[in-house]
């Protein structure tokens, strides 16, 4: 049983109990539906009262169950509110705290809905690519009006209760400081009230009244078409909730579904519920349970006040966190407070922070310039120059200062976490966190678990991660980790690009229009062409059998690092971040490819695109295989949250699988008899996955 059943005087009360949001899985609703049948053959019942334990009424769906034969199992959400809705007794719903989706379709079944203040409501199925597909779209508008219900359809964003008091969505919310035995109480006395009344209310009989709603409809498919982008469903969305007003009831329920299980098909919605399952996931590390003990981080230390360690700093103290900043001059760590005081101050005039908020923030972060003064901190995240000798001094410094349990964290991009962790004699409380600039605005949080890193460190840093609102995704050691070991595949394939007969500009724009936030050389001059640089020296050294395009060293050979610098690929303007051509830097790009000896050639975007997002693809596997990523879904994670890879195509490994596996094998194969096939060994596991039919996300 996932729904309890208990009688007050001559009411039964049905409390759904399926933590921790009370999703509608079958166990529930069969419990439901039973519970309903029950209170129906008892003659001493006279109403019903349909509420949810704990933390939610209901958040809807069952996730476990999504995608899974179970969620068409009789009885289906449909048949639940259709039990209730065809109750003889009336069927109350006392609403609290969150009732979103399937629950708020539940709500809208039933004849009589009262609720707490505070308490979320919402049909967020848009932002999973699908629509509400169990009576949303057709009895919202009855009860909130055209306008309103499609607002919030369209959008999927929460409003809260007392928002919507006084609309017919309820019939009572309940005074402020209510809590929920007062919401039963109150539920269960205002089904004695009306337990005599007939007929029951049904939001199916009411009618959807908007004048001229013609002309309404059409401006709104022109504004949501504008605004949805490559995704299908904010449309349906709308055209669903038409029907709410050209249709009858039955009909509009039946278009409803008809759209539902069109979306449910689309590329878009598999991508967005692939995302959602996946960010869910990258938190699971299979040898570190959800009880693993974590350490207390009740006050953070950052090394570095330049724009990666203010922005490090800024996360601790958006979530509360104190922190303190060292730098090893005064002049450099007056400019990154200020900086950071600049960055609040921005977002206190755009109205997105309140002065209270500001004046927490900006209390939270001091600095010094003596180690003495961070020694008492429970973690240290080191954000200075990627240079293995400049971590060894810092390490070796925190490794003598730092109190015992202290996590001691490193923002490498690149370099080995277990050398790093060697300079310490406490390895196990060495810990990989790799912030993605800005980092207090990026979402991507790689977490790089050394040989020694302690189980409990580990958890710590996941659960800090979504304390500072971040996505962590556990990486394994190795050059680059996940992001950035892909990253230089796909930057060498840009380059040789370049001397093979492409410009920056067509690069960026086939990029882009495939749906990229941005193309790899705008992207190089956001992050800096030097960091690039002192990569490629140290590789060279390090590896000198991989090869580059020598086009992005030449670049910087002209001081030409990119938007800190005015010009990188591109030239940039003062307070203007548009990327303008540079026929200097054209020009080069030309000279470079006679210089070697390659004949120019036109260069069709289709090629573009698969040479950048195969080398990525490819890599992943190698990175998937050697252990490196736990799962094909952290690389996607990795990469729409921190590379911007565009979330309709649900990340790099995902969007092979849509390609198929022996499609992307056979063009990579293709690329491996081109010029740079040496860059082109295709990974053992794509070969052995495409052979076996399987995809990186299902085997």
């Amino acid at each position: 049983m996932s729904a309890d059943y208990h009688v007050s005087g001559a009411v039964a009360v049905i409390t759904l109990n399926n933590p921790p949001v009370n999703g509608l899985g079958l166990v529930t609703r069969t419990a439901a539906v039973e519970g309903i049948r029950k209170a129906l053959d008892d003659a001493n019942i006279k109403a019903i009262v349909i509420t949810g334990a704990g933390k939610a009424f209901s958040g809807g769906a069952d996730i476990k169950e999504f995608n899974s034969p179970k969620a068409m199992t009789e009885p289906t959400l449909h048949t639940l509110i259709r039990t209730a809705e065809e109750s003889t007794k009336p069927v109350v719903v006392a609403i609290h705290s969150v009732c979103m989706g399937g629950g708020l379709e539940l709500s809208l079944g039933c004849h009589y809905r009262i609720a707490l203040p505070g308490a979320q409501i919402a049909l967020p199925e848009v932002k999973l690519g699908l629509l509400p597909g169990a009576g949303g779209t057709q009895r919202l508008p009855r009860v909130l009006g055209l306008e309103a219900a499609l607002n919030m359809i369209v959008s999927g964003n929460p409003v809260p209760s007392e928002q919507l008091a006084g609309t017919a969505l309820f019939d009572e919310v309940l005074p402020a400081g209510t809590d929920f035995d007062g919401l039963v109480k109150a539920a269960v006395a205002f089904a004695e009230k009306i337990a005599d009344v007939r007929p029951l209310p049904k939001v199916r009989d009411r009618k959807v009244d908007y004048p001229n709603h013609e002309a309404f409809l059409q401006f709104s498919r022109n504004t949501v078409k504008a605004v949805a982008g490559p995704f299908p469903a904010p449309l349906e969305c709308l055209e669903t909730v038409a029907a709410s007003v050209t249709m009858k009831f039955e009909d509009g329920l039946a278009f409803e579904r008809e759209r539902f299980m069109h979306l449910m098909q689309t590329t878009e919605s598999k991508a967005l519920r692939h995302a959602f399952f996946a960010e869910r996931e990258a938190s699971k590390v299979p040898d570190v349970p959800a009880d693993t003990p974590t350490r207390k981080i009740a006050r953070a230390a950052v090394i570095g006040a330049g724009t990666m360690g203010g922005g490090i700093a800024m996360n601790f103290a958006n979530a509360g966190i104190p922190v303190t900043m060292l730098e090893t001059k005064q002049e450099a760590l007056d400019k990154g407070l200020a900086t950071i005081r600049k960055n609040y101050e921005s977002t206190l005039k755009k109205g997105k922070l309140t002065q209270e908020k500001f004046d927490q923030r900006v209390g939270l972060i001091t600095g010094t310039l003596d180690y003495a003064d961070i020694a008492d901190a429970d973690i240290v995240v080191e954000a200075v120059f990627e240079d293995m000798g400049v971590k060894e001094t810092v390490f070796k410094k925190l490794d003598e200062v730092m109190k015992q349990g202290a996590i001691l964290a490193s923002n490498t991009s690149t370099l080995d976490v277990d050398r790093i962790a060697a300079f310490t004699s406490r390895p196990h409380d060495v810990i990989g966190t790799h912030f993605f600039s800005p980092a207090n605005v990026m979402k991507l949080l790689e977490i790089v678990r050394g040989k020694a890193t302690g189980n409990d460190v580990l958890a710590t840093a996941l659960a800090l991660s979504k304390k500072l609102k971040k996505t962590g995704v556990v990486s394994g050691v190795c050059d680059g980790f996940i992001g950035n070991r892909m990253i230089e595949q796909y930057s060498r394939q840009a380059g040789y690009l370049l001397d093979e007969g492409c410009l920056p500009e067509q690069v960026d724009a086939a990029m882009e229009r495939f749906g990229f936030a941005m193309g790899p050389f705008r992207m190089g001059d956001l992050a800096g062409n030097d960091i690039g640089w002192y990569i490629r020296k140290r590789r060279a050294i390090e590896k000198p059998e991989i090869q580059y395009s020598k086009t992005a060293d030449l670049l910087c050979e002209l001081g030409r690092f990119g938007q800190k610098t005015g010009g990188g690929w591109y030239d940039y303007k003062p307070g203007d971040r548009k990327a303008y051509p540079n026929q200097q830097v054209n020009d080069m790009i030309v000279k470079h490819s006679a210089d070697i000896g390659v004949e120019r050639r036109p260069i069709g975007d289709q090629e573009i695109v698969e040479r950048l997002v195969y080398a990525l693809v490819n890599e992943g596997a190698h990175i998937l295989e050697e252990g490196i990523a736990l799962r094909a879904s952290d690389i996607d994670m990795v990469y729409l949250t921190g590379y911007g890879f565009p979330l309709y195509r649900g990340g790099p490994m995902f969007y092979a699988d849509t390609v198929g596996l022996p499609n992307v094998l056979a063009t990579i194969e293709r690329f491996a008899k081109g010029r740079h096939g040496d860059a082109w060994r295709p990974a053992p596991l794509l070969v052995q996955l495409a052979a076996e039919g399987k995809g990186f996300n299902s085997r």
